[in-house]
């Protein structure tokens, strides 16, 4: 099956923001700001209406895609059992998608940083060279601004050589950019990096 042939619900949660994407005979997007809090409240809502304007039903669907992170830990949480959920009833398989991936397929760039806000004046980062991926860490932002690379994210961010995009529009060409390199199917975990707050509060 042609990749513009395939039918979709991708879902991102791992930010501040909450992105859905359905693409059936239609393809709807929504895409809320600020809402971190509300994430776990609005999502099926959300999903229901994109599925709805994209005229596609959840069994219809070829495969679910959720980002696994890193970002924000229950908005991660979030996002990947509600694509479970889906898959589960459907029978139908799941693609992760990580933060890193859902930045790097909406750049034309040899060598660069994409890179998550991990507070405190530190990122999650991944190298890119030549479209392959490097090691994702946790290091602090000047370190990573050391490096003199392209840095590219969703935040608003003071680093130099750092650049935003917009959340709501890289989704689309993520997932599609995936499916085209073929294998993007598989098991779908979280992707943190490191431990979370509270997990290393009981170190």
């Amino acid at each position: 099956m042609e990749v513009d042939t395939k039918k979709f619900l991708a879902v991102d949660t791992a930010s501040a923001h909450l992105t859905v994407l359905a693409c059936g005979k239609k393809r709807a997007l929504r895409f809320v700001k600020n809402c971190a809090l509300r994430q776990s409240v609005m999502l099926m809502g959300e999903a229901e209406s994109a599925l709805e304007e994209a005229e596609l039903s959840p069994a219809d669907c070829d495969f679910f895609c959720a980002v696994t992170g890193p970002g924000s830990f229950t908005g991660i949480r979030i996002g990947i059992s509600a694509a479970k959920g889906f898959a589960l009833a459907a029978g139908k398989p799941l693609m992760p998608l990580t933060s890193f991936e859902l930045i790097a397929y909406n750049i034309d760039c040899g060598d660069f940083f994409a890179v998550v806000d991990a507070a405190h004046g530190h990122s999650y980062a991944c190298r890119f060279t030549g479209g392959a991926a490097g090691e994702p860490v946790y290091i602090s932002d000047e370190e990573l601004a050391a490096y003199g690379l392209p840095l590219y994210g969703f935040e608003e961010r003071t680093l130099p050589r750092y650049t935003a995009l917009d959340a709501g529009k890289c989704l689309y060409p993520a997932v599609t950019a995936k499916l085209a390199g073929g294998a993007p199917f598989g098991e779908m975990h979280a992707l943190y990096v490191r431990r979370s707050q509270a997990e290393e509060g009981r170190k």
